[in-house]
């Protein structure tokens, strides 16, 4: 019998912080504070500092598994959370902030946080939390002291003698909540394991391709899956950080981007689309670096906005991801072989959400098995992984996962002969009309190619033919309109005549969750009547 001759160090998140302390010390991470001052630091302070802070929750009696939750938005202090309170044994606990008061106190008390980090400017949000009836041991405030606990205070209070545990690699790390679109927030919970595997993972070369080279600037919020766990990947390769704070209007996101010669950003389409007319308006105004790239997620982007990024000398690189994977599921970059394929070949490879990154796999499955790879036969999107939840934390809705162990992520898609995914709706947003399926994600992505359309939302509403038929819900471009039947007309040549809308309906701003996502449940009842009395072909 032959013994393994490998040394068994665990995956564990005090890899990241020595890595970042004694090899990537030097290297800046900059925080615009709520009045737009920048903070500057280094990683070597940020990693003492989080040292002292989790000796401070070990020494207050945060234990393994206890969970510390924050309420705050991007700056240094949050990634000092994210390493200091896992190093104590904590669980850290970002809570959406975008979220109704309700629903917080609900997530907390359902993750049964003990502690609470919160931002000054934030604890008006904490008073209603607390009168939605969430409850926390103590209450840490980062800025002034006040009635609270101050979070300089608690990291002062780090004594360095106080040991800090042994780690495991099945230790629980962090948690996120869904975003409750389909019920109450479920809990996924991350190890330490799952968060290093996904951490190397995510920087490799065909994946986000991040390194010691690159200036980040993450706009999603690190409430949002761990900002898809882009800190994690910045500290281990020594990528200078830059976080935007609560300032996330497209002026201050372009001040930073160009300021500080940023060369990664990543965000939700809504970000870039008021980047793009922002760019547009002032075309000279804000000079980036040539060739930033723009990580897109949360949703689809459409293949316009590629499009106008690319003429403005910026790359727009999409990826796939969820609560429940960690994120990063799938990244959308073109092949060597693909390279030197057509114009409109590549537009349509790059607006799809691509191939599985290593030691991610995903199938799509309908009734009849697995679809074939014609990029016609839709069905659902199924995904496993070392860093792909097994459950969620309360045992709830155990039908999400098959027998198999595959996770079943909601998602309708189809992939094509290169392997490439294109998720084309969600379940619950698929329109039954006359017995056929219509994907309402496909038809608004080509309406945001209409040159007169910001944004645009199709959904299905009842019909007394048909069961259901499409509507759009458009928002134009300032000084911008069309008629229907010039939408009709622009969607004609893409799709059958069945799936184009049956009526628009203008809007000055289209609903959004909380991870920028086109609230549909709410368009749907607000436009439930439209066709109430419809009867026309």
């Amino acid at each position: 019998m032959t013994t393994a001759t490998m040394m068994d160090v665990p995956l564990t998140i005090d890899l990241v912080v020595e890595r970042a302390e004694r090899w990537n010390g030097a290297v800046e991470v900059v925080s615009r504070r709520p009045d737009k001052s920048l903070h500057r630091t280094t990683y070597k302070v940020i990693c003492e500092r989080a040292r002292r802070l989790a000796r401070s929750l070990v020494q207050l009696g945060i234990g393994r598994g206890d969970k510390v939750a924050t309420l705050m938005w991007n700056h240094a202090e949050h990634l000092e959370c994210y390493f200091g309170i896992p190093l104590a044994g904590g669980v850290t606990h970002t809570l959406n902030l975008r979220l109704h008061p309700d629903e917080i106190a609900f997530i907390a008390g359902d993750a049964h946080d003990r502690f609470l980090i919160v931002d000054e400017v934030l604890l008006p949000l904490y008073d209603k939390i607390v009168a939605a009836g969430a409850r926390f041991e103590k209450v840490f405030v980062v800025g002034k002291h006040g009635v609270h606990d101050n979070y300089e205070d608690l990291v002062a209070g780090g004594n360095d003698k106080t040991a800090l545990p042994s780690l495991a690699e099945s230790d629980a790390l962090g948690t996120c909540y869904t975003s409750g679109t389909t019920g109450k927030p479920k809990g996924v919970i991350y190890t330490h394991r799952s968060t290093i595997l996904h951490t190397l993972v995510a920087a490799l070369p065909d994946s986000l391709q991040l390194s010691r080279s690159d200036t980040l600037l993450p706009v999603v919020p690190m409430f949002h899956v761990n900002a898809w766990g882009l800190p994690f990947v910045s500290a281990l390769v020594g990528t200078k950080l830059v976080f935007p704070g609560p300032h996330l209007d497209p002026p201050s996101l372009l001040d930073l981007l160009s300021s500080e010669k940023v060369t990664v950003s990543a965000g939700v389409p809504t970000i870039w689309l008021g980047i793009r007319e922002a760019l547009d308006g002032n075309p000279n105004k804000w000079p980036l670096q040539p060739g930033l790239r723009m990580i897109v997620g949360g949703s689809a982007a459409p293949e316009q906005l590629i499009r106008d990024f690319d003429r403005l000398g910026l790359t727009l690189l999409h990826a796939w991801g969820m609560t429940e994977t960690s994120p990063i599921g799938t990244v959308s970059r073109l092949p060597p072989h693909l390279e030197a394929a057509d114009e409109a070949t590549r537009y349509r490879l790059r607006a799809k959400q691509g191939v599985p990154t290593p030691l991610v796999d995903v199938r799509v499955r309908n009734w009849q098995g697995d679809v074939p790879a014609d990029d016609k036969t839709n069905g659902e999107l199924l995904v496993r992984g070392p860093w792909v939840a097994a459950r969620y934390a309360n045992n709830e809705t155990p039908e999400r996962w098959t027998k198999d162990g595959w996770f079943r992520t909601g998602d309708v898609a189809r992939v094509d002969e290169h392997g490439f995914i294109q998720l084309t709706d969600r379940v619950a947003d698929m329109i039954k009309s006359g017995g056929e399926w219509i994907c309402s994600q496909e038809i608004e992505n080509a309406l945001m190619g209409h040159p007169a359309v910001r944004e645009a939302a199709v959904i299905g509403v009842p019909h007394p033919k048909w069961s259901e038929r499409p509507l759009a819900v458009v928002v134009f471009k300032p000084d911008a309109t069309a008629e229907l039947g010039q939408l009709r007309d622009f969607l004609a040549a893409k799709f059958p005549k069945f799936w184009l809308p049956d009526a628009v309906e203008v809007v000055e701003a289209i609903p959004r969750t909380s991870a920028g996502k086109f609230k549909k449940t709410e368009l749907r009842e607000i436009f439930k009547d439209r066709y109430a009395r419809a009867t026309d072909d």
